[in-house]
């Protein structure tokens, strides 16, 4: 329980046996009621390194995509009654002891909470230079579509309200967000929903090539974090 909220921590993972025990070591379990690995069909041993960390395993059996892995997390979580989810990457980018910071917003009557590494008490490094001019480009696509200034919308650092799931406006059941579109297009929903978002400060670095830094691919992984909002923005989508 944090203030009297109780949390869930809600990782995806797919093929992470390197770096999943690390982030569900880092979570703070003084404050986290429970963390939950979601395993997109990892071929690797990543779920039973998760569960000798004392994470629960939610595997969906076959890789499903990002979006329909934490989309089943969030149905997890809602069954058990849990009032905050956060969510951060299963490989060991985010720094779990900032938890706190994104809770603290919503102890005191936000909705959804958005980590960015670019506001000032952020920190960022080891990543990609494609993808450091694609996280810059994102947010100013994503404002002008939800008609409020952000300053991050790529980073899967955040916190929200299990009560906002209960929304029939909000359509995460839909197909076409079962890559990395589900993301967006949930910060997007809230937002234009009217309800309370605000952005803290986080850490995001990126683990050493050789080990793998990343799941997304360029074009592909790009279009899917932007057609969200292209498709919202326009109306052709809901």
């Amino acid at each position: 329980m944090y203030h009297g909220l109780k949390v869930i921590l809600i990782a995806p993972v797919w093929d992470e046996e390197k770096k999943i025990g690390e982030v569900v070591r880092r979570a703070p379990r003084d404050i986290v009621d429970e963390v939950l690995v979601v395993d997109d069909g990892s071929c690797d041993g990543s779920a039973d390194v998760a569960r000798s960390y004392r994470a629960q395993v939610l595997s969906m059996g076959r890789t499903v995509g990002v979006g329909a892995a934490l989309r089943a997390g969030f149905e997890w979580a809602l069954a058990r009654e849990f009032d905050v989810i956060v969510v951060c990457a299963g490989n060991n980018k985010d720094s779990p002891e900032e938890i706190p910071r994104l809770l603290d917003p919503i102890v005191g009557g936000a909705d959804f909470v958005q980590g960015s590494r670019f506001l000032a008490g952020g920190r960022t490094g080891g990543m990609p230079i494609y993808r450091s001019i694609a996280t810059r480009v994102h947010p100013i696509l994503f404002s002008l579509a939800a008609r409020k200034r952000v300053s991050e919308s790529t980073n899967g650092f955040r916190a929200f309200r299990t009560s906002l799931l209960r929304d029939s406006r909000i359509r995460l059941r839909q197909s076409w967000l079962d890559e990395y579109e589900l993301e967006p297009y949930l910060y997007w929903k809230t937002i234009r929903l009217g309800y309370t978002t605000c952005e803290v400060p986080v850490t995001k670095i990126y683990p050493p090539k050789k080990i793998g830094y990343t799941k997304m691919k360029p074009i592909v992984g790009w279009w899917s974090m932007l057609r969200p909002i292209i498709f919202l923005g326009l109306g052709f989508r809901r």
